[in-house]
């Protein structure tokens, strides 16, 4: 009996637990549940709260197309000097780097046969000189005279020959930049250089330089000579060279579809030297485009897309552009979705969604 008495009394503390378990586990749940009055309206409120951006018009405007490509400097001129005939080196009385003016005298052959050809040439003058006072007394017949002419002529013809190729003289203002031979040395027209030609010295002209740029065939009609060009170059970044187109190729490469275009560029002051690389600018005319802050423009986590934000009556619409180019801080974008008049979105764009309410604010 007294067993089944603890049994009962325990059935019942049992059942007194689980009524209580319930009735705290009701009342926590109608806390929850429980809200202040308004504070559902206060939670909408925060949900739609306008975030304060800056906009801009949207419009087509002109824009100036220009094509950069890289080259590198070149000499204007690159000659390889030498005498058209083997024979023994006088003197070369330049060396490398100097620099020479048009006419200066650089390499004296072996003047042997100038001095003969010279001495030739000043006795055939005197006697066609003698011959033309006796023509004129008959003395002469015409054909006697008129073979001593030719034979003057032929000889003075023989001696500039001679002088070319015994005085080697600097055919523009430039500097040497190689030289093969020392005085006294016996000259060979065999090839010596590292360009595969025979030569007693090399020199070029870099007063001006130019540099060659290859251009897209599409760009074939629009490039003219005379055209100005900017030049570039990473060694003095803070300076802009000018030049202009003076040489057009006439064909287009087939394997790149490009052709060739040389720009003269002046050099007074030495500072674009050959083999520098260059940045070449031109401009090829105008079209119509859409320009926008480059700040303007986000880029879709995770992907390349990029896209702007325009405010549409209030709310923030994203949509996806394409980058046409850069001009500094500017973008030339493109879209179908855009045609002009649209507001765009610059500032606070960053913590916009599609649809966000906006507040547009004064400068």
């Amino acid at each position: 009996m007294k067993n089944k008495s603890i049994m009962k009394t325990n059935s019942i503390m049992k059942n007194i637990k689980i009524a209580l378990l319930t009735l705290f586990a009701g009342a926590a749940m109608t806390a929850c549940n429980m809200q202040p009055p308004g504070s559902e309206s206060t939670g909408e409120a925060a949900e739609t709260k306008a975030i304060p951006v800056k906009v801009m018009e949207l419009s087509i405007e002109p824009i100036t197309v220009t094509q950069t490509v890289t080259s590198t400097v070149v000499a204007f001129e690159e000659t390889y000097l030498s005498p058209a005939l083997s024979g023994r080196i006088r003197s070369v009385k330049v060396d490398v780097n100097d620099r020479v003016r048009k006419g200066q005298l650089l390499v004296e052959m072996d003047r042997t046969q100038l001095d003969q050809t010279t001495l030739q040439f000043q006795q055939l003058s005197t006697d066609l000189a003698r011959m033309d006072t006796l023509l004129q007394y008959g003395s002469v017949t015409q054909q006697a005279y008129d073979q001593m002419k030719a034979q003057v002529e032929t000889t003075e013809l023989i001696l500039q020959n001679l002088e070319e190729n015994t005085l080697l003289r600097a055919p523009y203002a430039g500097i040497i930049t190689g030289k093969y031979y020392n005085d006294g040395e016996l000259y060979s027209p065999t090839p010596n250089t590292p360009a595969g030609k025979a030569a007693l010295i090399s020199m070029i002209q870099i007063d001006p330089v130019k540099v060659m740029v290859n251009l897209s065939e599409t760009y074939l009609p629009l490039v003219k000579e005379g055209m100005t060009a900017t030049v570039n170059t990473d060694v003095y970044p803070d300076l802009t060279f000018s030049g202009k187109i003076f040489r057009i190729h006439p064909t287009v490469s087939a394997a790149s579809r490009t052709f060739a275009a040389e720009v003269k560029i002046p050099n007074g002051q030495a500072k674009l030297a050959p083999g520098m690389f260059a940045r070449v600018s031109l401009e090829m005319g105008e079209s119509e485009g859409l320009m926008v802050p480059a700040i303007s423009v986000l880029q879709q986590s995770g992907t390349n897309q990029r896209y702007i934000m325009l405010n549409e009556n209030g709310s923030a619409k994203k949509v996806n552009v394409n980058i046409i180019k850069r001009y500094d801080d500017q973008l030339e974008i493109y879209s179908p979705e855009i045609h002009g008049g649209e507001q765009l979105i610059y500032a606070g764009q960053a913590r916009l969604e599609d649809g966000t309410p906006v507040n547009v604010v004064a400068e």
